[in-house]
């Protein structure tokens, strides 16, 4: 595996779309003009315990943090660039921008930095919260603009936002579309798992626009993204569990 680099490759051409697979817990892979991105891949420990370990191909990796849960980039199939300090890339024709922000409500004296990440890909403006626990400063809105794709951590604990956390925050980026991550599955060890399930979160937004997937994928096009407000899209991680 190679660490990222800052060299300016080719500019991949116009995409129709963007696809999004959910590999469990904060794991995505983003897919569009043949580029695949990998976010947070895991161990099975914890919160993750019985998701199958998503070592998929990709181009790219980025990773939030170091922690077991969404930094193990060890043994993924491939030679994969990895991208885990915050600051600016261009890799594949696309500007990756990485954000510090704390992994706890100490200013990261106990879990230490985590690394927002804001690219385009596809048509689609993506913002992966990672595992962010502390409030969206207005430098740190600045460099996250407006997204069309926010993914928001909402099970608390001592490392992410918690649902009313998680709402604020979509308050602040006011995404097109917003999907939750971070929270209780049946994948997880709930003797280990500090997270809570995603019901309170969806108690707290329930006159929202929500809409389940009965997949863990999803395509998105520019052209369909809401006009008006936020949607909230649910994956469902049966077909995950190992």
């Amino acid at each position: 595996m190679q660490i990222g680099d800052r060299r300016k490759p080719a500019i991949a051409q116009a995409s129709p779309g963007l696809q999004v697979e959910w590999l469990g817990h904060s794991a995505f892979l983003f897919s569009a003009n043949g580029f695949r991105i990998l976010a947070n891949p895991f161990r099975a420990i914890g919160c993750t315990q019985k998701f199958r370990l998503p070592r998929v191909q990709a181009d790219l990796v980025l990773i939030s943090s170091q922690l077991w849960d969404e930094g193990a980039a060890e043994n993924l199939p491939g030679n994969p660039r990895i991208l885990f300090e915050p600051g600016s890339y261009n890799i594949g024709g696309i500007q990756f921008q990485g954000i510090s922000a704390p992994h706890d409500r100490l200013g990261g004296r106990r879990f230490g930095q985590n690394v927002v990440w804001r690219w385009s890909q596809g048509g689609i403006r993506v913002v992966h919260m990672g595992g962010a626990a502390s409030p969206i400063t207005e430098e740190q809105k600045i460099l996250l603009g407006s997204p069309d794709l926010a993914l928001i951590p909402v099970g608390g604990g001592p490392k992410n936002y918690d649902a009313a956390e998680a709402k604020a925050a979509m308050g602040v980026l006011n995404p097109r579309i917003m999907v939750p991550t971070q929270y209780a599955t049946p994948a997880a060890d709930r003797a280990t798992c500090e997270l809570q399930t995603l019901q309170p979160f969806l108690d707290l937004v329930q006159g929202m626009n929500i809409q389940r997937i009965n997949s863990n994928r999803l395509t998105i096009q520019p052209s369909n993204l809401p006009t008006e407000g936020t949607l909230v899209r649910i994956f469902n991680e049966q077909g995950l569990l190992a």
